[in-house]
C-alpha cells in the first residue's frame, strides 16, 4: 500500500489518509492520543471508496474533505464522513484538452480569501475553481510538463508551482500572470543532473521559498532568485514545510528530517515506512491536544510524533 495524502479536520481531531487503492481512512487523533488508548483506537474509524484510482492529494475547508485523483475533484462533508455509507457531495472535472484527457490531479491548494481551490498535476496547467460555485474560472499555462506541488503566499496573493520541467513559476492571482520563473536545475550549486530536474516538493514563507527533487533541496530568496542555502541531503525529497525556525521535510529513506534554516541537519526522526511522501502538521487551535506530526508514504501505516523528537506511535490503514 502508498499513502499518497493526507488531511486534518476542521476540528482538528480526525486525519483523513488516501492511498493507492482509492480509498480514504479516516482515524481519531483524540482517541489514539487518549491515555486510554488501546491498540484498537490507532485503527480507522471508517474506511470508505472515494475514487476508482490513487487519492494524490486531499485539503479540507471548514465543513468540506476535498480528495482528487485521476481527473476529478470530489467533495465530503466532515459531518457525514464518520457516519458509515458517506457519499460525496460533488464531483468536479477540470475543462480538459479533449474528453480523452484523464490527467493525475495530485496538487490541491485552497485559497481562503478568494474562497478558491487551485488544482494542478498532469495537463501541465493550474485550474482555479471558484468553491461558492463550483464553476472553473481560469487556467494559468506555463509548465511545459507535469506539476507536482502547489504553495500559497497568502498575503501577495500569489501561488508557486513545481513541476516536471525543472522550473518553479510564480503566478499573481489578480491578473492571471506569471509573474517569476526559477529554473532550479540551471543554477549550479543546487543541480544534481544524475536526478533529474523534477521539483517534486516546494513551500514558501513571504519572501523565502524552499524547494527540491532532482535537484537539491534549497532555500531561495524570491525577490532576488537567488539560492541562499542548499541542505546537504542526497536522497530526493517529496515533501517539505517551514515550522517555526525550522524546515522539516521527507523523501526517499525513513526519516524525518529537521534542518535548520543556516543548511545544519538539526536531527533525523525515523519512521516506520521506508519511503515518506506527505507531512502534516495539525495546527487547530480548536484542538491543542492532538497537535502532532503525522508522516506517511511507502506503506499502510502513519507515523505519529508528538513531538519532533521521536515516533510516538503508529496509526494503520
Amino acid at each position: 500500500m502508498t499513502i499518497f495524502s493526507q488531511s486534518v479536520s476542521p476540528c482538528g481531531k480526525f486525519l483523513a489518509a488516501g492511498n493507492n487503492y482509492g480509498q480514504i481512512a479516516v482515524f481519531s487523533l483524540s482517541a489514539a492520543l487518549s491515555s486510554e488508548a488501546k491498540e484498537e483506537s490507532k485503527k480507522p474509524v471508517v474506511t470508505f471508496q472515494a475514487h476508482d484510482g490513487p487519492v494524490y492529494c486531499m485539503v479540507s475547508t471548514d465543513r468540506h474533505l476535498l480528495s482528487a485523483g485521476d481527473g476529478e475533484v470530489k467533495a465530503w462533508l466532515w459531518a457525514e464522513i464518520l457516519k458509515k455509507g458517506c457519499k460525496e457531495l460533488w464531483r468536479r472535472q477540470p475543462p480538459y484538452r479533449t474528453s480523452l484527457e484523464v490527467p493525475e490531479i495530485n496538487a490541491l491548494l485552497l485559497v481562503p480569501k478568494e474562497n478558491s481551490l487551485i488544482l494542478a498535476g498532469g495537463d501541465c496547467q493550474l485550474h482555479t475553481m471558484d468553491l461558492e460555485t463550483g464553476t472553473f474560472t481560469r487556467a494559468l499555462r506555463g509548465h511545459t510538463d507535469y506539476i507536482h506541488c502547489l504553495a500559497l503566499r497568502e498575503r501577495s496573493p500569489e501561488v508557486l508551482s513545481g513541476g516536471e520541467d525543472g522550473t518553479v513559476r510564480l503566478w499573481d492571482l489578480r491578473s492571471a500572470q506569471e509573474v517569476q520563473t526559477i529554473e532550479v536545475y540551471k543554477h549550479e550549486e543546487c543541480s544534481r543532473p544524475h536526478n533529474g530536474r523534477w521539483i517534486g516538493c516546494l513551500a514558501t514563507d513571504s519572501d523565502w521559498m524552499v524547494c527540491g527533487g532532482g535537484p537539491a533541496l534549497t532555500l531561495w530568496h524570491l525577490r532576488s532568485s537567488t539560492p541562499t542555502t542548499v541542505f546537504p541531503m542526497r536522497a530526493p525529497q517529496k515533501h517539505v514545510t517551514f515550522y517555526q525556525d525550522l524546515i522539516l521535510s521527507a523523501g526517499q529513506g525513513r526519516c524525518v528530517n529537521q534542518w535548520q534554516l543556516s543548511g545544519e541537519l538539526k536531527a533525523q526522526v525515523p519512521g516506520s515506512s521506508p519511503g515518506l511522501l506527505s507531512l502534516s502538521l495539525n495546527q487547530q487551535p480548536a484542538a491543542p491536544e492532538c497537535k502532532v506530526l503525522t508522516a506517511a508514504g511507502n506503506s499502510c501505516r502513519v507515523d505519529v510524533f508528538t513531538n519532533l523528537g521521536y515516533r510516538a506511535f503508529s496509526l494503520s490503514f
